[in-house]
């Protein structure tokens, strides 16, 4: 790549070779736009952990070329990260009307106040960010309001499709942009960026008029409660589910925090259709017939606070099941929730209920394009470059054999890392480096202040639980005056394991009395032997390694 040649530079810091935590960052000299700005949760072993975000540290060494930070639509692995990062960077952010009003909701319940930054924008919408010309493009998604990017730079055409899937009949009556991204690829496109989430699956994803129709007949047919657990923020599903009501004479309410906030946000800013008398609060219930009731509730992923979990456990104020009621689980579970949502279901049947939750039962679309829609836009886009993201690493391999197949040529098409530098002229393409990447750890309020050796901890404190020996030494001649106690968590119950406990003691007594012999009176030393020899013998005696904490005091 010769020296004086202009060249783009994509940095992806999220959401590459992971489902989650979508960020790219795209630098043209000393300038630098973002891209999505979003969390994944924790796995199970991150304990204590509350979300997970991008380490965008990158981003801050450069805060001064950073010209604004683009979101392509509402969804938390897309906004979640931005009440944190906008602590660190005072940018614009653009995005349209519904994914705005989501992130302002977010930032207050957050306490922060830097709404005056939020910049509307519309489908077909073209802003200039220093060299980045950004046009807006209509796409279907699971949640109303996704826009892909067009990004004109001086190298070139940079297309960025975001989370999509093509739906020829969709709920609000807007179509996928086709003509929009057909003369992108009339005019030439360097580099397409495209969802892999539903790369395997071959052919097409359904349209989401399917699950209307699947609601009717679950409707037509119950005679009791109806029950509809789904994501809060596909109000097009939101949509179906009080129009389906409204269709049969039902009353309806809502129930669960984050359902409750879209759906008043969405109502108020008209992407909800509600018909007058139709929405009823959960207190009024009670006065109304069962056959007459739907409840839309947040759940549908088995979370253990979420309202469809706490009535499944008969553990929620207002709503207990009844024999007969019909629960509708309207999603997939997120891979690594089918433990909870199998839980879910479990307990919605032992208490009576009838529960859909197959997606062959055809109560969920997923909002992602298949292989057949991945070729389209490939097709259509034409890039001389490819580089797969928003996917596992498997995902995005085989979203690259599907490019290739099409014709691409695999020394054009990237299958990247988070932190990898791609750098790209109008000639040549390359990986040129690497920048800081990662993950940061959300625990309250704690910004990465939980890192790799506190889970380490956490991890040893729930296997093994906690053993602390406690001792006064004279501080003349360093003799044991009092102790040493055991105080013990989690390891053993204290009455049933006495014997254990006076040999520990016995255990740090012979070590003291070693200390004593080597006149070794520093503590450091003496708390690290304590801690050697009664760890050997707890785990020759139990096979567990709690953690021990010496704590020496002089008098």
């Amino acid at each position: 790549m010769g020296e004086n040649e202009q060249k783009v530079s994509l940095i992806p810091l999220g959401g590459l070779g992971e489902i989650g935590k979508n960020m790219m960052a795209i630098r043209y000299g000393n300038s630098i736009l973002v891209i999505d700005c979003g969390l994944t949760f924790p796995e199970d072993e991150m304990l204590g952990v509350d979300v997970v975000i991008p380490d965008y540290s990158y981003l801050i060494e450069n805060r001064h070329m950073v010209k604004g930070i683009i979101v392509t639509h509402g969804h938390e692995d897309h906004i979640g990260a931005l009440p944190y990062v906008l602590k660190d960077l005072n940018v614009p952010v653009y995005g349209t009307k519904l994914t705005l009003a989501l992130i302002q909701a977010k930032l207050k319940e957050q306490g922060n106040s830097v709404s005056a930054r939020l910049q509307q924008v519309k489908p077909r919408d073209t802003i200039r960010l220093g060299p980045f010309k950004v046009e807006f493009i209509h796409v279907s998604h699971s949640i109303t309001d996704t826009v892909a990017l067009a990004i004109r730079t001086p190298v070139g055409t940079i297309v960025h499709t975001s989370d999509f899937k093509i739906d020829y009949t969709p709920i609000d009556g807007e179509v996928f942009d086709f003509y929009k991204f057909a003369q992108l690829g009339e005019e030439g496109v360097l580099v397409l960026l495209s969802d892999s989430t539903n790369v395997e699956r071959t052919g097409y994803t359904m349209s989401e008029r399917i699950v209307g129709e699947t609601f009717d007949e679950i409707f037509r047919q119950s005679r009791e409660r109806i029950i509809v657990a789904s994501f809060a923020s596909n109000i097009h599903r939101v949509q179906q589910i009080i129009s389906t009501a409204h269709k049969y004479n039902r009353k309806v309410a809502v129930i669960g925090r984050s359902m409750v906030n879209v759906v008043s946000i969405a109502s108020e800013l008209g992407y909800l259709n509600i018909p007058e008398g139709t929405l009823v609060e959960v207190s009024e219930l009670g006065y109304l017939p069962k056959n007459e009731v739907v409840i839309i509730s947040t759940g549908s992923q088995g979370e253990p606070m979420s309202a469809l979990t706490r009535i499944a456990r008969n553990d929620h104020r207002q709503i207990e099941i009844v024999p007969g009621d019909t629960v509708i689980i309207s999603a997939l579970p997120i891979p690594g929730n089918e433990k909870l949502v199998s839980r879910t279901v479990d307990y919605l049947f032992k208490q009576g209920a009838n529960v859909y939750h197959e997606a062959i039962e055809g109560v969920h679309v997923s909002g992602h394009a298949s292989q057949e829609e991945l070729k389209l836009i490939l097709s259509m886009v034409k890039p001389k470059y490819f580089i797969p993201v928003h996917g596992e690493h498997r995902m995005l391999i085989k979203h690259a054999h599907l490019a290739e197949e099409l014709g691409i040529p695999p020394q054009n098409i990237f299958v990247a890392e988070n932190g990898q530098v791609i750098d790209i002229t109008r000639e040549h393409a390359c990986i040129s480096g690497r920048v800081s990447s990662g993950r940061l750890l959300i625990d309250g309020l704690g910004i990465g202040d939980v890192g790799n050796i506190v889970l380490r901890d956490r991890k040893q404190l729930a296997q093994d639980g906690l053993l602390i020996v406690v001792l006064t030494l004279s501080k003349e001649n360093g003799t044991v005056l009092a102790g040493p106690d055991i105080i013990s968590r989690g390891f053993v119950y204290v009455r049933e394991a006495e014997e254990l406990l006076e040999e520990a003691k016995e255990k740090v007594r012979q070590t003291l009395d070693k200390c004593e012999e080597r006149k070794i009176t520093d503590w450091a030393t003496i708390k690290s032997n304590i801690r050697d020899s009664l760890g050997k013998f707890l785990y020759e005696k139990t096979r567990r390694r709690p953690m021990i904490l010496p704590i020496i005091m002089e008098v």
